[in-house]
């Protein structure tokens, strides 16, 4: 068939008309009429619904595009903190990294909540939500990199707190209902994080791509647990510094006043 001769195949709503006007012949003269006034409300209805359609995958395909451009500079960043080779450095960089991403997580959640979002809607117009849209899927996708990459310091953290396991539950869902990470060089991602994570059953096939061999990142476990008992004690000391500080003021009494 000739390329130029092509046409758009009828749509249902069109389908549905036609078959209206078959099996109620036109007997009276409102039917007609009535075959147009339905003819244009189901195309009226198509084309709302195509608008709505092209509006979600005009900006759902642009952030997309700049979703990929971010994905590079959170690789880099990661690809930086392993060149530390620094498990006392990698501890502590973590450690303010994921506090900081689970509170912009909560924050983004809570206003995609109260805007009534859907994953799977319509791309956010507003700049707030949109903010809001793009630091969910960016932060859960960062986190999935770092717990592939530092699964034994991510445990150490996540694994005893409650609110960033709902948090990044939470974000999966949202990102696996977002149709961002359904292909590509992401599409993986987040099964392969909500398995390390213990979010859902681990496949008889499960693997660590970051994984070099059974040893884990850190070929000495001895030198990992080494370096976080360091940090632990340096945290604590850190913490009673501040509570020295804090300490309890001395108040005179009005009659040394």
């Amino acid at each position: 068939m000739n390329c130029c001769h092509w046409r758009r195949p009828p749509s249902f709503s069109f389908l549905l008309v036609q078959e209206f006007c078959l099996v109620f012949p036109i007997q009276a003269m409102g039917a007609p009429q009535v075959c147009i006034s339905l003819l244009v409300l189901f195309l009226t209805l198509g084309s709302t619904s195509d608008t709505k359609k092209q509006k979600r995958d005009t900006g759902f395909e642009i952030y997309k595009k700049l979703f990929e451009v971010k994905r590079k500079d959170q690789i880099s960043a990661l690809n930086n903190l392993i060149e530390l080779n620094d498990v006392n450095q990698q501890y502590k960089i973590i450690d303010i990294m994921l506090k900081g991403l689970f509170k912009v997580l909560e924050d983004s959640r809570a206003v995609l909540i109260a805007a009534d979002v859907q994953p799977d809607g319509p791309f956010p117009e507003d700049d707030k939500i949109k903010d809001a849209y793009s630091h969910t899927v960016e932060n859960s996708a960062f986190f999935g990199d770092v717990v592939l990459r530092f699964p034994k310091i991510v445990h150490h953290y996540f694994d005893h707190n409650s609110n960033w396991n709902n948090l990044i539950r939470w974000g999966i869902g949202f990102c696996n209902l977002s149709g961002i990470f359904d292909d590509g060089p992401h599409s993986q991602l987040l099964g392969l994080m909500a398995q390390e994570l213990g979010i859902s059953e681990k496949t008889p096939d499960y693997r660590n791509p970051f994984k070099t061999d059974h040893s884990e990142f850190f070929p000495n476990a001895d030198a990992f647990q080494k370096a976080l008992r360091e940090e632990e004690k340096r945290r604590k000391k850190e913490e009673k510094r501040k509570e020295i500080r804090k300490g309890p003021r001395i108040t005179r009494s009005r009659s040394e006043l």
